[in-house]
């Protein structure tokens, strides 16, 4: 009897934990996909922020499924984010081909990702109603890291023009229904 006890407390203590494991794997592979940026393996960088997007998509659905959503859980998905959909494809993008403009190119990188961290602080500070306000980060990281795939066949201008619509999209205030 003791140890089905134990047994059942593990069980909840595990499930309790299930979407900050999954927020974490997340972080992982966003921490992961920056440092293989560093050592220029752009490649693999982009196979990591897309698997940390999956990650970020279960997150979510554990803390609901198992109605474990909580303000801890809620900074903890922004913080990742803000690595694996602000930081790694901003510096997948200006390593693969914005550093080629410069100042500009650096300004604009840094920019997306403030743009990325005033959007998440503005979703942590509103209440739920079912809609999102601005472009979610996840699918601005997403369309940049997929922007990636298209340096050889578009000109540099290209991704320049695309990492400023993204970052203002991020920060604009349209409505988007959840889905």
């Amino acid at each position: 009897m003791f140890l089905l006890d134990v047994l059942d407390q593990t069980i909840k203590k595990m499930k309790a934990q299930t979407a900050n494991i999954l927020t974490l794997i997340n972080l992982s592979f966003g921490g992961f996909a920056i440092v293989f940026v560093l050592n220029e393996n752009l490649r693999l960088s982009l196979l990591l922020i897309f698997i940390a997007a999956l990650a970020d998509r279960f997150d979510g659905m554990a803390a609901r499924k198992f109605n474990i959503e909580s303000d801890l859980g809620k900074q903890l998905d922004s913080m990742s984010d803000i690595i694996s959909f602000g930081v790694a494809p901003a510096l997948l993008l200006y390593q693969g081909i914005l550093h080629e403009f410069g100042g500009p190119g650096s300004f604009f990188t840094v920019f997306y990702i403030g743009c990325g961290a005033f959007r998440l602080a503005r979703f942590n500070i509103t209440e739920g109603n079912g809609y999102f306000t601005g472009l979610p980060i996840t699918a601005a990281g997403c369309l940049a890291t997929l922007s990636y795939l298209a340096i050889p066949y578009l000109p540099s201008e290209t991704f320049l023009f695309i990492i400023i619509i993204l970052s203002f999209l991020m920060i604009s205030t349209f409505k988007l229904k959840k889905v």
